[in-house]
C-alpha cells in the first residue's frame, strides 16, 4: 500500500474566515473590527476552495489514515462554511468517494464518510441534485446498517446519516416509509421479549439502537398524519419498557420520543387517551426524582431534567421553550417536534449551527425563518456593545446574582435554626 501523505488539516483559522464571495453579508457581530486590515475575500476564497479539492483528491489515496485525515478535514469544512456552488460542481465526485470509504473503509474511515454524508446533504438542501446524492447512498447506508459483521460504530454512524439525508431529501412517502422501517428493525430489538419482564438490559449494540430511535424519530417529525397514527399505535405501549434500560442514554432517548409521540398524538385527536398513562407517570416521576446511590451525580442531575420535562409534556401537555440566539437573530423552540430537529443538526454541525442557522437556505426554512438577513458594515457596527458598557453590564448582572444568592443563604440559616 502507498504511504500516508501528511494530510494538513481543514484548521481554525480557515473556519474562521465569516466572509466568502457568495455570501458577504453573513457575518457575526463579535467578530467584527473596526480598524481591523481589509481581507481580500476573492483570494481567500480561491485559497479555500484549493485546499479544499485537494482533500477531495486525497479520498482516493491509498492510505486509510490519509483518506480518514481528508474526510473529516471536508467535514470541518463543510460545517463551518457554507460551499454551495463549490459543492454542486463536484457533488458526484464527492458521492462517489463517500460511496467507496463506506463499501471498503474500516470503521473509523465509514464513520468519517457517513458524516461527510451528513453535511453534504445539509450543503446542498432539498432539490433534484440531493435526491441523486441519496440514490446513490441510501442503498450503500441501508446495507451497512443492517449488517451484523460491520463495527457498532459504522452501523450507528450510517443509521444517523440515513435518518438525516432521508429528512433533507426525499418527498416520497414510500422510500420515507421503507427508510423508517429500516431504523424500525434494528431499535426494536431493545424491546424486551418478555411482556412481564420489568428492565432492559444494556448490551454493546445499545449505542445503536439509540441512534436508530432517534434517527426514526426525526423522521416521524415529517411523516403524513395517517403514517404517524399507524406509528403511534405500533410503538406507544412498547416504547415505556425502554425507560427501565441500564444505560442512561437510552432511557433519555425514550423519554424524550415519548413526549414527542405524545404531542404528535394530541395534535391528530385533541380527545386523545392513553390506557396505561398513571403507570406511565408513574414511572417518569421516578425517573424524575432518581436518587439512586450507585448512579454518578451528573448523570442523575442529566437524567432529572430531562425527565421533568418529560412528565410535564405527558401529564400537563406543556413544554419549557428555550430561546436560541444566532447573530442578530433569535429564534424559540417551543415544541417538542422543534427540539429533536434542531438537537439531530446541531449535534451533526457542532459550533457551525449558528453560523448555518444564519446562512443555510435549507435549514432556515425548516425553521421557518425565512431569508437570511443581510447586514453591512454600518449595522454591525451600531449593534457592537463597547468594552465599557458591557463591563457595566457584567457588574450590575454580577451584583443582582450576590444578593440573590445572599438572600438565598439567609433563608437556608433560618431553615437550619429552626429545625
Amino acid at each position: 500500500g502507498g504511504q500516508p501523505r501528511n494530510v494538513q488539516p481543514f484548521s481554525d483559522e480557515d473556519a474562521s474566515i465569516e466572509t466568502m464571495s457568495h455570501c458577504s453579508g453573513f457575518s457575526d457581530p463579535a467578530s467584527f473590527t473596526e480598524d481591523g486590515p481589509e481581507v481580500d475575500e476573492e483570494a481567500t476564497q480561491e485559497d479555500l476552495e484549493y485546499k479544499l479539492k485537494g482533500f477531495i483528491d486525497l479520498t482516493l489515496d491509498k492510505s486509510a489514515k490519509t483518506r480518514q485525515a481528508a474526510l473529516e478535514s471536508l467535514k470541518s469544512a463543510f460545517s463551518s462554511k457554507i460551499l454551495y456552488e463549490f459543492v454542486m460542481e463536484r457533488r458526484m465526485t464527492l458521492t462517489d468517494s463517500i460511496e467507496r470509504c463506506i463499501k471498503k473503509g474500516k470503521s473509523d474511515e465509514q464513520c468519517a464518510a457517513a458524516g461527510l454524508a451528513c453535511l453534504l446533504c445539509v450543503q446542498m438542501g432539498s432539490g433534484i441534485e440531493s435526491e441523486e446524492i441519496f440514490k446513490t447512498l441510501g442503498p450503500v447506508l441501508k446495507k451497512v446498517v443492517c449488517d451484523g459483521a460491520a463495527s457498532i460504530q459504522a452501523r450507528q454512524a450510517c443509521a444517523t446519516c440515513l435518518g438525516i439525508c432521508c429528512f433533507i431529501v426525499t418527498d416520497d412517502i414510500t422510500e420515507l416509509c421503507s427508510t423508517m422501517e429500516c431504523l424500525e428493525n434494528i431499535f426494536t430489538k431493545a424491546y424486551p421479549r418478555d411482556r412481564d419482564t420489568n428492565s432492559v438490559s444494556s448490551t454493546h449494540n445499545t449505542v445503536l439502537h439509540i441512534s436508530a430511535l432517534l434517527a426514526w424519530t426525526l423522521l416521524l417529525t415529517i411523516c403524513p398524519m395517517n403514517e404517524v397514527k399507524k406509528k403511534i399505535e405500533m410503538h406507544l405501549h412498547k416504547l415505556p419498557s425502554l425507560l427501565s434500560c441500564d444505560d442512561l442514554n437510552m432511557r433519555i432517548a425514550a423519554g424524550e420520543t415519548l413526549a414527542l409521540l405524545f404531542e404528535l398524538a394530541r395534535e391528530t385527536d385533541a380527545d386523545f387517551f392513553y390506557e396505561d398513562m398513571e403507570l406511565l407517570t408513574e414511572k417518569l416521576r421516578a425517573l424524575a426524582t432518581d436518587g439512586n446511590k450507585h448512579r454518578a451525580k451528573v448523570d442523575k442531575r442529566k437524567q432529572r431534567s430531562v425527565f421533568r420535562d418529560v412528565l410535564r409534556a405527558v401529564e400537563e401537555r406543556d413544554f419549557p421553550s428555550e430561546m436560541v440566539k444566532f447573530g442578530p437573530e433569535r429564534m424559540y423552540i417551543d415544541c417538542w417536534v422543534k427540539k429533536q430537529t434542531y438537537d439531530t443538526f446541531k449535534e451533526i454541525l457542532g459550533s457551525g449551527m449558528q453560523y448555518h442557522l444564519q446562512s443555510n437556505d435549507f435549514l432556515r426554512n425548516v425553521f421557518e425563518l425565512g431569508p437570511p438577513v443581510m447586514l453591512d458594515a454600518a449595522a454591525l457596527k451600531t449593534m457592537k456593545i463597547s468594552r465599557f458598557e458591557r463591563h457595566l453590564y457584567n457588574s450590575a448582572a454580577f451584583k443582582a446574582r450576590t444578593k440573590a444568592r445572599s438572600k438565598c443563604r439567609d433563608k437556608r440559616a433560618d431553615v437550619g435554626e429552626f429545625f
